[in-house]
Protein backbone atom coordinates (compact mmCIF):
# COMPACT_ATOMS: atom_id res chain seq x y z
CA UNK A 1 0.00 0.00 0.00
CA UNK A 2 1.35 3.08 -0.93
CA UNK A 3 2.11 5.90 1.75
CA UNK A 4 -0.46 8.27 -0.12
CA UNK A 5 -3.79 5.78 0.48
CA UNK A 6 -2.15 4.81 4.09
CA UNK A 7 -2.89 8.42 4.75
CA UNK A 8 -5.87 8.16 2.95
CA UNK A 9 -7.09 5.83 5.72
CA UNK A 10 -5.96 8.08 8.49
CA UNK A 11 -7.65 10.99 7.35
CA UNK A 12 -10.49 10.89 9.33
CA UNK A 13 -8.40 10.21 12.27
CA UNK A 14 -6.32 12.88 11.36
CA UNK A 15 -9.16 15.15 10.92
CA UNK A 16 -11.05 14.11 14.80
CA UNK A 17 -7.45 14.83 16.26
CA UNK A 18 -6.55 18.25 14.80
CA UNK A 19 -10.27 19.37 15.60
CA UNK A 20 -9.27 18.11 19.33
CA UNK A 21 -6.42 20.29 19.86
CA UNK A 22 -6.51 23.69 17.76
CA UNK A 23 -10.79 24.43 17.51
CA UNK A 24 -12.32 25.84 14.43
CA UNK A 25 -12.72 23.26 11.46
CA UNK A 26 -11.04 26.07 9.53
CA UNK A 27 -8.21 25.93 11.34
CA UNK A 28 -8.13 21.65 11.93
CA UNK A 29 -7.93 21.25 7.81
CA UNK A 30 -4.75 23.54 7.92
CA UNK A 31 -3.26 21.83 10.36
CA UNK A 32 -4.12 17.96 8.25
CA UNK A 33 -3.10 19.65 4.97
CA UNK A 34 0.43 20.66 6.24
CA UNK A 35 0.68 17.58 8.60
CA UNK A 36 0.31 15.72 5.42
CA UNK A 37 2.33 17.98 3.14
CA UNK A 38 5.13 17.41 5.55
CA UNK A 39 4.90 13.87 5.43
CA UNK A 40 5.35 13.71 1.89
CA UNK A 41 8.31 15.34 1.21
CA UNK A 42 9.72 13.62 4.65
CA UNK A 43 11.66 10.52 3.06
CA UNK A 44 12.31 8.80 6.36
CA UNK A 45 8.41 8.47 7.18
CA UNK A 46 6.82 5.34 8.38
CA UNK A 47 6.00 2.84 6.24
CA UNK A 48 4.06 0.74 8.01
CA UNK A 49 0.54 1.91 8.74
CA UNK A 50 0.67 1.22 12.66
CA UNK A 51 4.22 3.64 12.77
CA UNK A 52 2.45 5.87 10.16
CA UNK A 53 -0.54 6.75 12.36
CA UNK A 54 1.22 7.80 15.81
CA UNK A 55 3.89 9.63 13.65
CA UNK A 56 1.34 11.84 12.00
CA UNK A 57 -0.57 12.38 14.95
CA UNK A 58 2.87 13.70 16.35
CA UNK A 59 3.51 15.77 13.30
CA UNK A 60 -0.01 17.25 13.76
CA UNK A 61 0.59 17.65 17.37
CA UNK A 62 4.02 19.38 16.53
CA UNK A 63 2.82 22.14 13.76
CA UNK A 64 -0.25 23.20 16.13
CA UNK A 65 2.39 23.73 18.85
CA UNK A 66 4.75 25.51 16.71
CA UNK A 67 1.82 27.63 15.88
CA UNK A 68 0.76 28.40 19.42
CA UNK A 69 4.61 29.50 19.94
CA UNK A 70 4.10 32.21 17.13
CA UNK A 71 1.13 33.74 18.22
CA UNK A 72 2.44 33.85 21.64
CA UNK A 73 5.99 35.46 20.57
CA UNK A 74 3.73 37.92 18.21
CA UNK A 75 1.47 38.81 21.25
CA UNK A 76 4.24 39.20 23.38
CA UNK A 77 6.18 41.51 20.80
CA UNK A 78 2.81 43.13 20.66
CA UNK A 79 2.77 44.01 24.30
CA UNK A 80 6.07 44.86 24.10
CA UNK A 81 6.04 47.21 21.69
CA UNK A 82 2.79 49.27 22.89
CA UNK A 83 4.45 49.33 26.39
CA UNK A 84 7.11 50.74 25.24
CA UNK A 85 5.09 53.40 22.88
CA UNK A 86 2.90 54.32 25.69
CA UNK A 87 6.30 54.82 27.74
CA UNK A 88 7.78 56.74 24.73
CA UNK A 89 8.76 60.77 24.89
CA UNK A 90 4.72 61.55 25.29
CA UNK A 91 3.76 61.25 21.55
CA UNK A 92 0.29 59.21 21.40
CA UNK A 93 0.48 55.73 20.43
CA UNK A 94 -1.13 56.15 17.39
CA UNK A 95 1.42 58.62 16.16
CA UNK A 96 4.12 56.45 17.31
CA UNK A 97 2.87 53.44 15.43
CA UNK A 98 3.01 55.57 12.12
CA UNK A 99 5.84 56.68 12.88
CA UNK A 100 7.37 53.08 13.41
CA UNK A 101 5.36 51.81 9.97
CA UNK A 102 6.88 54.60 8.24
CA UNK A 103 10.54 54.33 9.45
CA UNK A 104 10.07 50.46 8.32
CA UNK A 105 8.72 51.05 5.12
CA UNK A 106 11.67 52.99 4.12
CA UNK A 107 14.18 50.76 5.59
CA UNK A 108 15.98 48.99 2.26
CA UNK A 109 14.18 45.60 1.60
CA UNK A 110 16.83 43.53 3.01
CA UNK A 111 16.65 45.34 6.38
CA UNK A 112 12.84 44.58 6.35
CA UNK A 113 12.71 41.16 5.25
CA UNK A 114 15.13 40.66 8.47
CA UNK A 115 12.83 42.20 10.72
CA UNK A 116 9.33 41.29 9.13
CA UNK A 117 10.40 37.63 9.78
CA UNK A 118 11.62 37.72 13.32
CA UNK A 119 9.80 40.65 14.69
CA UNK A 120 6.50 40.93 13.14
CA UNK A 121 6.52 36.81 11.75
CA UNK A 122 8.08 35.84 15.28
CA UNK A 123 10.06 33.32 13.26
CA UNK A 124 13.01 31.60 15.47
CA UNK A 125 16.62 32.92 13.97
CA UNK A 126 17.19 29.24 12.92
CA UNK A 127 13.93 29.34 10.70
CA UNK A 128 14.50 32.83 9.17
CA UNK A 129 18.06 31.60 8.11
CA UNK A 130 16.48 28.33 6.51
CA UNK A 131 13.70 31.20 4.61
CA UNK A 132 16.67 33.45 3.70
CA UNK A 133 19.23 30.83 2.72
CA UNK A 134 21.72 32.15 5.17
CA UNK A 135 23.73 31.05 8.27
CA UNK A 136 22.18 31.77 11.48
CA UNK A 137 24.55 34.19 12.86
CA UNK A 138 24.42 35.96 9.46
CA UNK A 139 20.31 36.51 10.35
CA UNK A 140 21.51 37.59 13.97
CA UNK A 141 23.88 40.12 13.11
CA UNK A 142 21.49 41.70 10.41
CA UNK A 143 18.36 41.72 13.16
CA UNK A 144 20.81 43.86 15.29
CA UNK A 145 21.76 46.44 12.73
CA UNK A 146 17.83 46.36 11.62
CA UNK A 147 16.71 46.71 15.11
CA UNK A 148 19.22 49.67 15.28
CA UNK A 149 18.44 51.58 11.79
CA UNK A 150 14.62 51.26 12.43
CA UNK A 151 15.01 53.09 15.45
CA UNK A 152 17.68 55.34 14.43
CA UNK A 153 15.25 56.28 12.12
CA UNK A 154 12.17 56.34 13.98
CA UNK A 155 14.41 58.55 16.69
CA UNK A 156 13.86 61.09 13.71
CA UNK A 157 18.36 60.65 13.33
CA UNK A 158 17.41 59.45 9.54
CA UNK A 159 16.22 62.56 8.44
CA UNK A 160 19.53 64.45 9.60
CA UNK A 161 21.55 62.01 7.16
CA UNK A 162 19.57 62.49 4.56
CA UNK A 163 19.58 66.26 4.49
CA UNK A 164 23.65 65.81 4.66
CA UNK A 165 23.78 63.70 1.90
CA UNK A 166 21.85 65.86 -0.41
CA UNK A 167 24.19 69.06 0.51
CA UNK A 168 27.55 69.23 -1.23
Amino acid sequence: MGHLSQIELLLPELRAYARSICGPAESAEDLVQDAIERALRHDTRPVRLEELRPWMFRVIRNLQYDELRKRRVRREYIAVQKRLMDESDGTGSEGRDVLIRLAFEKLPPEIREVLFLIDIMGFKYAEAAEVMNVPIGTIMSRVSRARKELLRRVNGDGQNEEQTKQTP
